[in-house]
């Protein structure tokens, strides 16, 4: 760990990492206001970069976020998204990716179908399908691409 308190107060990471060349890199990381968030950083960072799921799904997601930004129209990114950040971030957040499970899917859904607009109308199954299809894309891209172990869903 390499967590540092900078002259101005904030709290700065340094950290070495092996790149996708498999070359030694570094990376610094400036401007925490605690030591705490300047450790989480240090440890979802490496995590990413070893291609663990050992991380939050928030971290997943914002590494799901950069390998599909490129490949998406503009419209589809934001409708993506949008309903990731409205309907599936809230509920799975802070949980780690190793550790959610199928009735963890179910509860929420269950929630999604409970909830309503800003009018008081029930959501229709073609959006709770779209929005359910966003979680799936998200599983699967962990499952293709960085071992998620199948067992687990």
């Amino acid at each position: 760990m390499a967590v540092y308190k900078d002259k101005n107060g904030t709290w700065y990471v340094s950290t070495r990492y092996d790149n996708w060349q498999g070359e030694h890199a570094r990376k610094v990381k400036r401007g925490f206001k605690t030591k705490k968030d300047a450790m989480e950083w240090e440890r979802n960072f490496l995590l990413e970069k070893a291609g663990s799921l050992d991380m939050t799904f928030e971290a997943f997601v914002e590494l799901y976020k950069t390998n599909l930004k490129e490949r998406l129209k503009q419209s589809t990114w934001q409708t993506k998204i949008s309903i990731i950040d409205n309907k599936i971030l809230p509920y799975f957040r802070k949980k780690r990716m190793i550790d959610i499970k199928v009735s963890d899917v179910v509860a929420w859904q269950n929630k999604l179908l409970n909830m309503a607009d800003e009018n008081g109308t029930r959501y229709s199954l073609v959006y709770l399908k779209t929005v359910h299809n966003q979680l799936s894309a998200i599983f699967n891209h962990a499952v293709r691409f960085y071992d998620l172990p199948t067992t687990l869903l």
